[in-house]
């Protein structure tokens, strides 16, 4: 589970997420929507541990990351939206260089390599050198790397930039099973369809602030909209939002 409370960061004079809350429950995929700039990446980096906020918590599996950031860490699986992979080494030794950052026994990092490879169709291509994949090829070896250690939260940026639509359709199917399993999952992306194929839960941002949270159901019944879909919704309170400051 992912909890957060009152959570900000700001740069000098200028706040790029600005005291926000809420919560992503085990066996839920959380869609976080936001224009570019909105503080989504931001908020992402606090929850994986590579940003401090400037005040606020964050709970991972109920460990405050402020107060056990190693621990809370290890609960989690994070895909930045452009992971840096070691381009010299195969996929497979790029792989087992992340099972020895989590002190995988070498057991259990081979069960869950080949398991993964697998998964994201990558068998073909685990002795070769990562400089030679696909943009998508990397995405997948770097989802696979996040989830090596079996997180209990997966943290995901953009994950189907680059996808084919054989890919995205794989990762969909994947992070519902996963969910399914108990795994919290917060995504953030600009596909509003493929937000809203896969969320149980939606949050959308703006100028650092949340808008919207809840279930699509939930919002579209706050904002009167019961027949517009997630695009129509998201462009019309974005606009709403901006609106206030202009």
């Amino acid at each position: 589970m992912i909890k957060i409370e009152k959570l900000k960061k700001s740069y000098g004079d200028f706040v790029a997420v600005d005291t926000i809350s809420f919560s992503v429950k085990d066996g839920e995929v959380c869609s976080f929507l936001g224009v570019n700039g909105a503080g989504k990446t931001t908020t992402l980096k606090i929850l994986a541990g590579v940003l401090k906020p400037t005040a606020g918590t964050v709970e991972i599996c109920g460990i405050d990351i402020s107060v056990d950031p190693r621990a809370a860490k290890r609960a989690i699986g994070y895909i930045p939206d452009r992971p840096h992979l070691h381009a010299k080494l195969t996929g497979r030794e790029f792989l087992y260089f992340v099972s020895d950052l989590y002190d995988l026994s070498n057991e259990i990092a081979e069960n869950r390599i080949d398991a993964l490879l697998t998964e994201y169709r990558l068998r073909a291509w685990e002795d070769k050198l990562i400089e030679s994949y696909s943009h998508g090829m990397k995405q997948r070896l770097a989802t696979c790397a996040a989830l090596l250690h079996e997180p209990r939260v997966l943290i995901v940026d953009e994950p189907m930039v680059g996808l084919d639509p054989h890919g995205a359709k794989l990762m969909k199917q994947l992070f519902r099973s996963y969910a399914k399993r108990g795994m919290s999952i917060l995504v953030s992306t600009h596909s509003l369809n493929i937000a809203e194929e896969i969320s149980d839960h939606i949050v959308i941002i703006n100028r650092g602030q949340i808008i919207a949270d809840g279930t699509l159901p939930e919002i579209k019944e706050r904002e009167a909209a019961q027949d517009s879909n997630l695009e129509e919704i998201f462009l019309q309170l974005t606009l709403e939002s901006d609106s206030q400051y202009s």
